[in-house]
């Protein structure tokens, strides 16, 4: 797998927080199990452990949302987690232009 974890994307903020994340120097394999059930689940859980003692975390996680990171777990969050989340953002802004509309 040829995962850059190095250079933010173009246009996205400035990429040093990932100098300080927790992740920084470990195997990037751990963050990028294959697949969604039985052993990735552990895996997946085992990111997520390290995400949670991070200190960029929000960082990390605006970033992988903003870059459309479709892969891995990043600030915490996975693949499932994040697709989610962006549903219920694009759902609630569809919500707010209905609103603006009637």
């Amino acid at each position: 797998m040829s995962l850059s974890m190095d250079l933010p994307a173009a246009g996205a903020t400035s990429g040093r927080w990932m100098f300080s994340a927790a992740c920084a120097g470990l195997d990037p394999e751990l963050f990028f199990p294959i697949g969604t059930t039985g052993p990735a689940i552990a895996q997946i859980e085992q990111a997520k452990q390290i995400c949670c003692g991070c200190g960029v975390l929000e960082e990390c996680r605006r970033w992988a949302m903003n870059t459309g990171q479709e892969a891995g777990v990043w600030g915490g969050l996975s693949e499932e987690e994040r697709r989610a989340l962006s549903q219920r953002r694009i759902e609630k802004r569809r919500r707010e232009l209905r609103q603006l509309f009637d």
